[in-house]
């Protein structure tokens, strides 16, 4: 995914298939109510797999940016040794659905939850839906934990990447549809954003370590 510069996700590519395969089936038998939704359903499709090629700021190396694009509901601080704040972004159907490195940095590890996708509203969604969690450290050891959670969606969390593996800030690491993702930051790190924020992923400069 980090050097797919197709207008589409690939991860949406069989969905499109089959839709335009559906398409032309109900086209030929002039099914036209059929025809009609299938076509709805391709323009949706299209619409949540876009892959924008964006031109990255350039921010300070000790910079962290946005790994979605969403609205940031919550900035929390914590009383946690290893993390002092915590950055939760809601991101909806209406929202680019990649998900982009934070910061130039290794991956130190991925954890993967798998289970069910039920409403954000839900009081059992934190403990089920599944996630993804993923920790980045840069040259200078600053860890960056990133959790992304499924509210309602189609589709699993896509990751690309393995441990260890070595990423530029702003690159293509994964794809969520529809959900709820947790940036935790270290205590030396200054925190740029506000609650209500539009951000948009690997342009929104999240803030500084200092």
């Amino acid at each position: 995914m980090n050097n797919n510069l197709l207008p589409i996700a690939k991860e949406g590519f069989s969905r499109i298939g089959f839709t335009i395969l559906a398409f032309i089936i109900f086209a030929i038998l002039d099914l036209e109510l059929l025809e009609f939704f299938s076509f709805l359903t391709l323009i949706f499709f299209i619409f949540v797999y876009r892959n924008p090629e964006r031109m990255i700021p350039n921010f300070e190396q000790m910079s962290v940016v946005s790994p979605v694009d969403g609205v940031l509901i919550s900035i929390e601080e914590l009383e946690n040794e290893e993390y002092a704040y915590k950055l939760e972004i809601n991101s909806s159907y209406l929202n680019v659905s990649l998900l982009r490195t934070p910061l130039s940095s290794k991956i130190e590890t991925i954890d993967i939850k798998h289970g069910a996708r039920l409403s954000q509203l839900s009081p059992l969604a934190r403990d089920v839906n599944e996630r993804v969690e993923v920790v980045f450290q840069d040259s200078h050891e600053n860890n960056v934990k990133v959790s992304h959670m499924l509210k309602q969606s189609f589709d699993d969390i896509k990751l690309d990447v393995i441990t260890k593996q070595n990423l530029v800030q702003g690159s293509r690491y994964g794809l969520m549809v529809n959900g709820i993702t947790t940036v935790y930051l270290p205590q030396n790190f200054r925190v740029n954003v506000s609650v209500g924020q539009e951000l948009n992923a690997s342009q929104t400069l999240v803030g500084y370590f200092s």
